[in-house]
């Protein structure tokens, strides 16, 4: 459980460092989409065995509400998946407003 929740909060951090930084004034925005893509991609493929790489809370909602109308008990486990996006975006969010991700275009 402990490394589900690392990954997912870790993975949602870069992801939304990656989008902020792809969409930021001065970035080369016609490719922003494919490396934003690729990102998500390479994040699931990456965590698809240690959390299931949701990333997303609204999609792991839905899958857990239908799983515990089934008789699962994925609804028990839906606080990590929404819990873990939030804390990872709001480092993601504060890295780039540092300037992590800042383009200089200054040259």
């Amino acid at each position: 459980m402990t490394s589900a929740l690392a990954f997912e909060a870790i993975a949602t951090a870069m992801f939304v460092l990656v989008i902020l930084g792809a969409t930021q004034d001065g970035a080369p925005t016609m490719m922003a989409g494919l490396v934003i893509g690729l990102t998500l991609t390479l994040i699931h493929l990456a965590g698809i065995t240690i959390s299931g790489a949701s990333v997303n809370p609204a999609r792991s909602i839905g899958p857990a509400l239908v799983e515990s109308i089934r008789g699962g008990d994925a609804i028990n486990q839906l606080w990590l998946y929404i819990v873990a996006p939030l804390i990872g975006g709001a480092i993601g969010g504060k890295l780039h407003q540092s300037g992590i991700t800042t383009i200089d275009t200054d040259d």
